[in-house]
């Protein structure tokens, strides 16, 4: 029993030194096409190794679904967009049911069915759509016509969010915007960034994509993440940092129970604690401290707290709230 136990932890441990080198891989094979946004390609790559989603919120033209393209196409991964559109219903993305030619119900997949699925624009369809979505994502299957349709694993939804034109947009509520992991910022490049870009987006040199790594590696090291040892402080620092979020509760500081109406829920320490993890074998640790939980802080607890009248009254952003936290 002793021995069988050593060589799991001798595995594990060769696991996460190969975890570690794969993700300077990617890195170096996502950098060939994608200029920048060091912070959001880390984000997208906690979230899928966490078995997790992630929502991705920038202006257009930040290369958004580029981003996304290339990471899946290093993942040798199955890819598919949705385009939220307003008319957009929940069996054009689950799939319908159809009467063939012996007259049997037959199912056609919808465009859910693939790894990595990009909604594209997810505030611009009405909320039964989101919630076909949603259901997808937690339960990682579909329901259609009282039957359910396991999907593909791994199973990961990158949705995207234009914060400019919100004319006609469904915004995702509190509730739903919980269940993902992360909210990533895109954010201009610099001008050096922009100057790389323009030239690489402009002349006629292709660059060739080397997969690094396939659905079961990756499912492997979903497995990995979750097993890394974790101290006892560092989930309560965690913990702590979320109840810290909620006015009006023994925790709460004077600037918390005046700026915000509403706190981080349970799973915001969930995500603190399985990014930590991540963020920790990324970086080529074997257990996360509490550095890694305050680097992941921001795009875990972002979307999680809402600002009350005063604070959007006096433009205060919800990063400079969480940074006084932490």
């Amino acid at each position: 029993m002793g021995d069988s136990k050593k060589t799991l932890i001798m595995s594990d441990l060769a696991s996460a030194e190969k975890f570690h080198h794969k993700h300077q891989q990617i890195q170096a094979e996502i950098a060939k096409v994608i200029v920048g946004q060091s912070e959001a390609v880390n984000g997208v790559l906690t979230a899928l190794f966490c078995n997790s989603h992630a929502l991705l919120v920038g202006v257009p033209g930040l290369a958004k679904t580029l981003l996304i393209k290339t990471i899946s196409d290093v993942l040798d991964l199955k890819f598919n967009r949705i385009q939220f559109t307003p008319d957009l219903m929940p069996g054009d993305i689950t799939g319908n049911e159809i009467i063939d030619e012996t007259r049997q119900f037959k199912f056609i997949k919808g465009p859910l069915f693939a790894n990595i699925v990009l909604a594209d624009e997810i505030n611009r369809t009405p909320p039964k759509t989101q919630a076909a979505l949603l259901e997808a994502m937690q339960e990682r299957h579909v329901t259609v016509g009282g039957k359910s349709y396991a999907l593909d694993l791994p199973f990961f939804v990158l949705a995207t969010q234009n914060p400019i034109e919100q004319e006609g947009t469904y915004p995702l509520p509190e509730a739903q915007l919980d269940r993902f992991m992360l909210n990533l910022v895109l954010d201009y490049p610099s001008f050096q960034e922009e100057v790389q870009i323009v030239k690489q987006t402009t002349n006629a040199q292709q660059h060739t994509i080397q997969k690094i790594i396939n659905a079961q590696e990756i499912l492997a090291f979903q497995d990995l993440v979750r097993k890394v040892p974790i101290a006892d402080n560092v989930v309560e620092y965690a913990v702590n940092l979320v109840s810290k979020t909620r006015p009006n509760t023994a925790l709460a500081g004077p600037r918390v129970n005046d700026l915000i109406a509403y706190g981080a829920g349970p799973r915001a320490g969930q995500f603190l604690v399985l990014g930590a993890k991540c963020h920790a074998l990324l970086n080529g640790k074997l257990s996360p401290d509490i550095e890694d939980v305050r680097a992941i802080a921001i795009p875990v607890l972002r979307h999680r707290l809402v600002k009350n009248y005063k604070a959007e009254a006096e433009g205060i952003s919800i990063e400079s709230i969480i940074k006084d936290l932490l």
